[in-house]
């Protein structure tokens, strides 16, 4: 299992992602799950993953083999719903090879995986979606500015609570973190280092991914101060008649 989270506000965007794998108590290993195809001046494309390991490495790797080709590729597509309808083509593509027929499980492997696809292309506004294991797709909107797969359940609360479309990048990223270590907190299955993305609308600039480690000065005082902003904040509910 993973936990991957990303924000399209009026300000950018923001993708965070954890980086564990595990098959098994006693088979935790690290692997970076945020990839980027960028032409600084043009487009920022990134993609984060969640699901079967083996299939989310052979596409992006088959993406990335691909855009040194010609015909339609990532660096080649105007849009980023192309973009989407690619990766949702290739997922395809990879999960009906691996499984060896149109079923998702073949002998107990589940091959499926998810995709969320951001960024911005020249000529139109950054835009993100979530690409499901059918190769079928949706997209953020202003009403519902993010997205997220994997371990989702234990960091939306406080997303739903925080965040719209007029949040700011810096308030965007306090919220992540906080999604992520009530995440981590609650299972075992997500761990850091998280890698987070900021993209400023328009900027077209190199990115640079920042990683989050459990030693992260920021990350730490984020973490202390919503953990102790919660048990204050409870001490102070009041109890009811029926307690007593």
């Amino acid at each position: 299992m993973t936990y991957c989270v990303a924000m399209r506000l009026r300000a950018g965007l923001l993708f965070a992602s954890d980086s564990r794998t595990n098959a098994g108590v006693d088979h935790i290993a690290t692997f970076r799950k945020m990839n980027l195809f960028e032409q600084p001046g043009e487009r920022l494309i990134t993609l984060l993953n969640a699901g079967n390991l083996a299939t989310t490495q052979s596409v992006v790797s088959l993406l990335r083999q691909r855009s040194a080709g010609v015909g339609q590729h990532l660096m080649s597509l105007t849009s980023m719903y192309d973009v989407a309808e690619l990766v949702g083509k290739t997922l395809k593509e990879v999960v009906a090879r691996d499984s060896d027929g149109p079923g998702q499980l073949n002998q107990g492997v589940d091959f499926g995986a998810n995709f969320i696809v951001g960024g911005q292309i020249r000529g139109e506004a950054p835009r993100i979606f979530h690409v499901y294991p059918q190769g079928n797709f949706i997209e953020a909107t202003e009403d519902t500015p993010y997205l997220q797969i994997g371990e989702s359940k234990y960091g939306k609360p406080i997303i739903d609570r925080v965040i719209d479309f007029d949040s700011s990048l810096a308030e965007a990223t306090k919220c992540a973190l906080i999604s992520f270590d009530s995440t981590i907190r609650s299972n075992l299955s997500v761990g850091l280092p998280i890698d987070v993305l900021l993209y400023k609308t328009d900027s077209f600039a190199p990115a640079e991914p920042h990683r989050v480690t459990k030693d992260d000065p920021y990350f730490v005082k984020v973490s202390q101060g919503w953990g102790g902003g919660l048990k204050r904040v409870f001490e102070q509910l009041p109890d009811d008649d029926w307690f007593a």
